[in-house]
């Protein structure tokens, strides 16, 4: 029986490549890869000159040289009311509530006004959520836009294959490469076979095609795409069986907090659904109380504490020395209370933020014996990716990606605490069951 099914497999690959249907889905998916790019730019574009106007040029023309402790309260209970009027009056209700994941599965037109108008609600405004979730239900809108309502209703497999592709062109340069798209939607998918190769092929397509436009017009225009990325990194050292010692409890602590904190966006994103309005400004303001507490007991930016979390990462891989022990540890608890509101009430993604939140915490442990800040940093991100989005070879390629030269080195760590989280994360979280309420 298992050799027949060896033997169909090619034969059955064959048929899908030499089918006209196949390779015009694949036409399609390179030429809808071009306008969601675009689309997605623009996007990206907007999203960073709104948080940079809040977060930076707004409070200097107020004549502060950075946002003072209480700026994230106003920003916040502004982001709530947004948030809420769309969610409660707009189809799709803003997109799918992030503490159910990545993503919500394929997102109709209809829903494509609530989706970008919740996301700049809450992203510019200091939510601490990322802008992935949002760019992937961008590109999957405007891929199912290619077709007619009539033909979505008789040929669902294509549905399925361009909205995949959609995403892929959107999210393309995102997470630092358009490889970990591809390897992210491959376990998305969770199939294998011809049937991968007819998903993966087009999302390869598109999202090759994505990258290629986003760098193209960001050297043009000369704005920045916002790419998750780690310019320096503490210098490797050898890997030594302190690194593992450490390194493995770290990530169940990871796995836990995680799990926590997207069992608490659960539990939010259930209570906001009677009583939407009072109940999401509240959980803004909420939001806006733990960055302002992190600022006021630090002295540091509050916009530290807020946001996606991609400025913040770049310097402290940067200068983790410069890192109080108590300043990390302060970072982890109210970001990471924030992160879990965030997750319930507002419109993001649920990622980038954790990636923080586990790169501060493996600094914080770069003190312990055996343990160096370069080891905290990769144990942080690959935990913390993997325990998030429940992928962990898409978390593992996202920290390699991330560690860049020196991820050969921490490879091995990488590996054994990317294993250890998703397993933790998953035994805490028991057996796993459709989003129930989930409007996206």
């Amino acid at each position: 029986m298992t050799g027949e099914v060896g033997v169909s497999e090619p034969i059955e690959l064959h048929r899908l490549l030499r089918s006209p249907g196949y390779l015009k889905l694949l036409l399609l998916s390179a030429l809808i890869g071009v306008p969601i790019s675009l689309v997605a730019f623009g996007f990206v574009g907007l999203e960073h000159a709104l948080q940079d106007w809040v977060w930076t040029r707004l409070p200097h023309a107020a004549g502060y040289s950075t946002a003072p402790w209480w700026w994230p309260l106003p920003a916040l209970a502004l982001a709530g009311v947004l948030v809420a009027v769309v969610v409660a009056r707009l189809p799709g209700h803003g997109g799918h509530v992030p503490a159910h994941g990545l993503g919500g599965g394929p997102t109709p037109p209809s829903a494509l006004p609530g989706v970008v108008l919740a996301a700049l609600a809450s992203l510019p405004l200091g939510a601490v959520l990322g802008p992935e979730a949002p760019l992937m239900a961008l590109g999957s809108g405007l891929a199912l836009l290619t077709i007619r309502s009539a033909r979505r209703a008789e040929a669902p497999q294509a549905v399925a294959v361009l909205s995949t592709a959609g995403s892929a062109a959107a999210i393309s340069t995102i997470f630092g490469s358009p490889l970990i798209a591809a390897v992210l939607l491959i376990e998305v998918a969770g199939v294998g076979g011809p049937q991968l190769f007819a998903i993966i092929l087009p999302s390869l397509l598109a999202s090759g095609v994505g990258a290629v436009v986003f760098t193209g017009f960001g050297h043009w225009t000369g704005l920045g795409i916002g790419a998750l990325a780690l310019p320096t990194v503490p210098p490797a050292q050898r890997l030594g069986v302190g690194d593992f010692l450490w390194g493995v409890p770290l990530a169940v602590l990871i796995a836990c907090g995680v799990v926590a904190m997207m069992a608490l966006g659960r539990r939010l994103g259930d209570w906001t659904q009677t009583r939407t309005v009072p109940r999401t400004i509240g959980c803004a303001i909420a939001v806006g109380a733990c960055v302002a507490a992190y600022a006021l007991l630090t002295g540091r930016s509050p916009a530290e504490a807020a946001l996606s979390g991609q400025a913040t990462l770049t310097v402290l891989a940067a200068q983790p020395q410069s890192w109080a022990l108590s300043a990390l540890l302060l970072l982890v608890l109210f970001k990471g209370i924030g992160w879990g509101i965030s997750l319930g009430s507002l419109r993001g993604g649920p990622v980038f933020p954790a990636l923080l939140l586990g790169a501060a915490l493996g600094v914080a442990c770069s003190g312990l014996p055996g343990f160096g800040a370069a080891s905290g940093i990769a144990a942080g991100l690959a935990a913390g990716g993997a325990a998030t989005l429940r992928l962990p070879v898409s978390a593992l390629v996202l920290a390699t990606v991330l560690m860049g030269g020196d991820a050969a080195q921490q490879m091995p760590l990488m590996i054994v605490v990317t294993v250890v989280a998703f397993a933790a994360a998953e035994l805490l979280r028991g057996p796993r069951k459709m989003p129930q309420g989930d409007k996206g």
